[in-house]
């Protein structure tokens, strides 16, 4: 068993839905625990740090534009192998092609309002926690 630290956020879609609830609950009933949570509005200077990987590239404005449009919920999850299994449960960027059963699959018809953020490799969420979240922001 391979236990790891992985950052989320449920974007302003996501939010807005209604969906916080849901998605929580998913990753509970998987088995992922929380150790860190928060809602708030990320700031343009978060932002851009948050999604620097894509600075430059055609769509970032826009992104940037989306993630501070309104309330986001950030959180640390914990678990075997938990970089995977997140990135399995949200399914592919482009909701219209993630598959039924996943995050994005049940609720985006988009690639920019698909819903959640997670990181992609351990080195991804290590950094994104930082942007986010201070050590004393940990309950475990």
């Amino acid at each position: 068993m391979v236990v790891q630290r992985t950052f989320v956020m449920i974007k302003p879609d996501g939010v807005k839905k209604g969906l916080i609830g849901e998605i929580i609950r998913r990753f509970e009933n998987k088995g992922l625990a929380i150790v860190a949570l928060k809602m708030l509005k990320l700031s343009r200077e978060k932002a851009e740090e948050l999604y620097a990987i894509h600075k430059g590239k055609h769509f970032f404005e826009d992104l940037i534009n989306f993630v501070t449009s309104g309330p986001v919920v950030a959180m640390v999850l914990e678990g075997d192998e938990a970089v995977n299994v997140v990135r399995t449960m949200i399914g592919p960027t482009d909701g219209r092609k993630a598959p039924p059963g996943t995050i994005r699959g049940d609720f985006a018809l988009s690639v920019q309002e698909n819903i959640i953020h997670a990181a992609d490799s351990i080195e991804a969420a290590i950094r994104e926690m930082k942007v986010i979240f201070k050590d004393e922001d940990f309950v475990c």
